[in-house]
């Protein structure tokens, strides 16, 4: 005889067994909503680490100038310091990254100084009428060399000598660096 459903006792089925493709779904959505929610992060990341992919010439010798463009009387003259920038996605010719005075020497080389003050780093002038540098910020005084002129300047060393190539008889080629300013040693930033 078969049973037949009562009112008070209803019929007894299985418990329902889970769907394949339910769980597929599920592990998809999983993998997925990881995968996103890493984009952000990542994305953060490159962001951040950026700076370190850059590249510019600073701190190898870039063309600055040429020896027609320099007085022969040594008086010296201020030059930018033009270089190529390349990251990742670009390559940037004539980006400015500093500037120096050039100086021809009577010896027929040539002087470079860069003209940030070794004080606080402030663009330095040069003054005909004083055979010199002055910084205006605090009143450092270089000579022509550009050692500290006058001994109660606040500057701690001299103005920072780069170093200069000739290159095809015309060129001048300046291996352009920062240094920190408030020190007394010549230390380079990079």
């Amino acid at each position: 005889m078969a049973e037949h459903p009562s009112p008070h006792h209803p019929p007894h089925h299985a418990p329902p067994q889970p769907d394949r493709r339910d769980f597929l779904t599920k592990a998809a959505a999983i993998v997925i909503g990881g995968g996103l929610a890493l984009v952000a992060p990542a994305a953060g990341l490159l962001v951040f680490l950026d700076p370190l992919r850059r590249k510019s010439e600073a701190g190898t010798a870039v063309k600055v100038a040429t020896l027609d463009a320099l007085p022969a009387n040594g008086d010296p003259v201020q030059k930018s310091v033009l270089a190529t920038r390349v990251d990742a996605w670009n390559r940037t010719p004539n980006v400015p990254i500093g500037a120096v005075f050039l100086q021809r020497l009577k010896d027929g080389g040539v002087r470079a100084l860069n003209v940030a003050c070794p004080h606080a780093g402030c663009f330095v002038d040069f003054r005909n009428s004083e055979d010199g540098y002055h910084c205006p910020c605090h009143n450092s005084s270089f000579s022509l060399d550009g050692s500290i002129k006058d001994p109660t300047s606040p500057s701690p060393r001299g103005m920072d000598e780069l170093p200069v190539e000739i290159r095809h008889g015309t060129e001048i080629w300046v291996t352009y660096q920062t240094f920190r300013a408030g020190v007394r040693e010549k230390i380079a930033v990079i």
